[in-house]
Parts: C-alpha cells; structure tokens; sequence
C-alpha cells in the first residue's frame, strides 16, 4: 500500500527527485573525498613538516566543504518541496473521496476516523517522504562509497565491516518487526481519543445537565491510557534502537583503533590512513544509522498508508451521474416511484415502496413516528443516500442520472440538525448563492423571521458565527438555515422537520410568508407538529417505512387512523 501511495503521488515530481538525488550524490561524494585529503595531510604535510602542502590541502578542503553545503541545502530545497507537494495532494485526494461518500460510507468509517485519516495519517507518510528525500537518498551512496573508500584505504581493516553493518541490520529489523502492529494499535487508538473527545465537545451540554462530568472524564481517560500504553511500547523499541546502534559503532570505532595500532607498529599503515579508515568507518556506521531513522518511521507510515488506501479505495455508493440535465425552468415536479431503501445487511427496510408526486407549485408534506424514515426519504432526493429499488424523479428524470452539480443546484435543503459554518452571517447565507446581492440576503432573513435578532447583532451580517453556530440559539440556527435555502431561490424546496425549535406564532409568520416565495416551486416539508402542515396540498403518513396514508389534513382524519391518533396526542398535550 505504502509503494502503490509514493509511487502514484510522486509521480508528477519526478523532475524534483531526481534533482534530488544528483544534489544528494555530489555531497555525499564530497564528503567521501574529504577523509582521503585529510589522510594525505597528515602523511605528506604533518608528518613531513611540508607546510605548502598543508595549506594547498587546507583551501582545496574548506573549498570542498562549501560546495558540499551548498548541495546539501538544495538537496534539502528539493526534498521539502517533493515531500510539500506530495502530502498537499494525498490530502486533497482523501479529501476529496470523503466528499464524494453518502451517508452510509461516512457512517461506516466513523467521522473521527476519516479526520485522522485526512490530517495525521497522511502527515505521516508525508514525514517519511520528507525523511527519505533529505536523509535516505544520501545514506546508500555514503554506504556503498564508504565501503570502497574502506578497502581503499586498509583491506585487513575492512574486515571489520563484515561484522558490524551485518549486526546492525540485524537490530534494526528485529526492531522494525515488533514496531509495525504497536504503530498499527496507536492509530486506532488516536481514532478512538478523538471519538470521544468529538462527542464530549458537542455533546457537552448534556454532559453537564446530567451531571456525568466524572464520567466522560473516566472515558476520557482509559482512551487516553490505552493511546499512552501503546505510546509508551513503541517509543520503547525506538529508544532501544538507538543505544543499539552506538553499541555497534563505538564497538567498532574500538575495534578499528586496536587493530590499526598494531598495523601501525608494523608499517603495514600510516596514521593518516588509519584517520581515514575512521572516518569511513563512522560515516558507513551513520549512513545505517540514518536508515534506521527511515525504518522507526516507515512501520507507522505503513500502518498509515493502509488507512489511508482503504478510504481511497473504497467507492461511494451514490455513483455521480453524468447525462441527464434538469431544464431551466423555474419549477421542477418531484416523484417517488415504488421506493424502497434498505441498509446492507438489515432485517426490514428503512423504506418500502414508497409512491407520490409532488407537482410544481404544490407543498407535500411528511408526517410519522420516529424512526419512521422521514429523513432517509429526504436523503434520497438530495443523494444522501441512494434507493435499493424503484426510482425518485426529478422533471422524469433518475436523480442517478443526473449530475450532481446540476441536481443539487436547483435544491434548497434545510436539514432536520441546523448547521452553521464558522465565518459571519453574510458568509453562511453566500454559501448556497455567492452571488447574492445584500438586498437578497435581507429578504431572506426577512422571509425567516431572522432579519429582527440579525440585526440586533453587533455588526449584523457581519456578525461571527461559531462553528456549528453554537453562539446562536436552536431556532436562530434553523431561521438562519432557512434563509440560507432561500437565498438560492431552488425549485425544488426540502425541510426536513425545519421549524421543530420555533414557537407556534414564529412558525404560522414565517409558513406564511414563504407562501409568494415557493409558489411556483415543490416543497416537502417533513414536520412533527400537525399546526405546521395542515394547510399542505398533501400528506404522506409513514409507519415503520410503509405509506399508510396519503392525502389532505381533512381526508387523512376520515380515513388514516395512525394520522388521527397523531392529531389526537397533540390535541391532548396542548389541552394538558
């Protein structure tokens, strides 16, 4: 997975990588030659006391050494740049395919998994492709000229290579092997603080009007344990690693210096080449030492890489249609045909051949228990969720084959859960219309029995709105949705129980003078409260998924007995 992701997304930076690698190559090279001018310092310039040679192999060094910076900082350029871009598209792909899920692939994922997914998955490999462009690329070229700069020097030396960068691998593999399922763990684990940290933040309020604040703290903490447990062992292999490989240099830096002595004794090496001999070894030593930094990230970047394919691998299941386009008439009619709808693996259907039409001009309304699958119904004009059979019409058209941008262009949907994004009010009523004028913004709020408390705000449209909305009360939220609907004067209007937070007078005000602004449109309205569609051209009675009713307020009380007994409870709550 880790292999399919680099080489997909770094594809378009071949040019930048290999760039990279001559830049990295050059300064490796030079900091390969350096020891052989420094060992033949030592024993044609110190040794002799030849000054002239001394100071010749000094400047030629310092020259070398600068132009190795200068290599080395743009083989950096290059590798942060590559590694940028790479993470900046990953991102925008995971993001992309979250976008394009239904509501049932955001369920089975879990909001809190696909956040860390799209953020911390994908920093992590983007950190591995940074690693490997600044450090990796260099460290086979040190290991392989090292080893021939070894030979060059000593070969009896040399046989000390035989051992160490072997037991070096060693330890670093056995230590990798253990790392990769606690780096698989810690991921989940992450998934599972933000879940609940996500649902303590929005749903704090019931925390505390329930008084379970040690509770969610009990939560809180054995997710926080278990990431810190799991924290704790991989960050012990790593600090394992590390004291391993200086075990294994050091042991060679002593190994090097008691042999060489006695080849030094002998004449069979010079003390220049013995430094030498030194400095390849720790450069060969490092250069393995720099994989290891590659091989503590690469487990995680794995784990992470697997995440992050599963999202980019697993398709919608609402497939975006791509023929059919609705006309540019003002008014589009609506029409469920045998409609059912199921959620895989389910016993019973959420919806079960569910028919009715919605003519332009006409309001429909929605009305059953909880759970009834009033929403799910709503959903499938949007494309939330796609049928299991029959079909839902727009204008005779499959909502299936139509494009998304076209279809969702001529609905207005106020969801049954108002939501705000964090900007001001302008902003939040732009967003079904950027191109709404200030007038257009007014009259909506007007329309929504909004325009009073908005201008009551310090700066009015400029006013800030948190995210969610939550420095507005619930019936402020559901006006400013609703105008946000009207803004983008749809054809097609869908209130999913939009006027639950209102009270009885601001619902009949704003029912009222939506009446002249979707005269000529189809309306849906799913509600609650019998006052709020009594008046509707039609009713659709749903009971556990099944139409058990169809007609006006009046026929439905002659012949629905579960709308009569809907009509009766509320008559009763009110009375009481």
């Amino acid at each position: 997975m880790l292999k399919a992701i680099l080489t997909k997304y770094l594809a378009p930076y071949r040019g930048t990588l290999m760039a990279l690698v001559a830049l990295q190559f050059l300064a490796s090279i030079a900091g390969l030659y350096l020891p052989r001018l420094n060992a033949d310092l030592i024993n044609n310039g110190v040794a002799v006391g030849n000054r002239s040679y001394i100071w010749h192999q000094a400047w030629l060094m310092c020259a070398i050494t600068a132009a190795q910076l200068f290599v080395a900082v743009a083989a950096v350029y290059f590798g942060a740049r590559a590694a940028a871009g790479f993470g900046r598209d990953l991102r925008g792909a995971v993001f992309h395919q979250v976008m394009s899920y239904s509501a049932r692939e955001v369920n089975e994922f879990g909001a809190p998994s696909l956040i860390t997914r799209v953020t911390n998955d994908v920093q992590q490999i983007q950190m591995l492709v940074l690693l490997g462009c600044t450090l990796a690329v260099g460290a086979p070229i040190t290991l392989v000229g090292g080893i021939i700069m070894a030979l060059r020097e000593d070969v009896g030396l040399s046989a000390l290579l035989v051992v160490s960068v072997p037991a070096l691998v060693g330890i670093v593999a056995l230590v990798v092997r253990r790392m990769i399922p606690t780096f698989r763990t810690m991921q989940e684990r992450i998934d599972g603080v933000n879940r609940v940290l996500r649902e303590q933040i929005v749903g704090i309020r019931v925390v505390r009007a329930f008084v379970r604040e040690d509770r969610e703290m009990a939560r809180f903490s054995e997710s926080n344990t278990q990431l810190t447990e799991t924290s704790s062992t991989a960050g012990r292999l790593m600090a394992l690693m590390f004291p391993s490989v200086m075990i294994v240099l050091n042991t060679s830096m002593v190994a090097a210096i008691w042999i060489g002595s006695d080849r030094l004794d002998t004449g069979a090496l010079k003390v220049g080449s013995l430094i030498a001999f030194l400095s390849y070894l720790a450069q060969i030593l490092m250069s393995v030492m720099m994989a290891t930094f590659m091989a503590i990230m690469t487990p995680r970047a794995a784990v992470c890489a697997e995440r992050v394919n599963e999202v980019l691998l697993t398709p919608s299941s609402v497939v975006p249609g791509a023929e059919g386009s609705l006309s540019t008439s003002t008014s589009l009619s609506l029409e469920f045909r045998d409609v059912s709808f199921r959620y895989p693996g389910a016993e019973a259907p959420v919806l079960d051949q569910i028919s009715f039409r919605v003519a332009p001009g006409t309001t429909t309304a929605v009305i059953g228990s909880t759970g009834a699958g009033k929403s799910t119904l709503i959903g499938m004009v949007s494309r939330l969720f796609d049928v299991t059979s029959g079909a839902v019409l727009i204008d005779d058209l499959d909502v299936r084959s139509i494009r998304p941008e076209a279809l969702w262009g001529r609905i207005g949907l106020v969801p049954q859960k108002p939501f705000l994004f964090s900007g001001t009010v302008e902003s939040n009523l732009r967003f079904s219309n950027p191109d709404a004028t200030e007038e257009e913004l007014w009259e909506a709020l007007t329309i929504a029995q909004a325009a009073d408390f908005v201008r009551a705000m310090p700066e009015g449209l400029q006013s800030v709105i948190q995210q969610g909305g939550f420095n507005v009360s619930g019936g402020q939220r559901q006006r400013l949705c609703i105008a946000r609907a009207l803004v983008a004067h749809p054809s097609l209007y869908l209130f999913d129980d939009s006027f639950s937070a209102l009270d009885l007078a601001t619902d009949a005000k704003l029912r009222e003078a939506m009446r002249p602004v979707t005269r000529d449109a189809a309306v849906v309205i799913v509600a609650q409260r019998v006052s709020t569609i009594a008046q509707a051209d039609q009713i659709l009675v749903l009971e556990d998924g099944q139409c058990v009713g169809l007609g006006t307020h009046e026929d439905l009380l002659r012949t629905c007995e579960t709308y009569l007994e809907i009509v009766e409870s509320q008559r009763t709550e009110e009375a009481a």
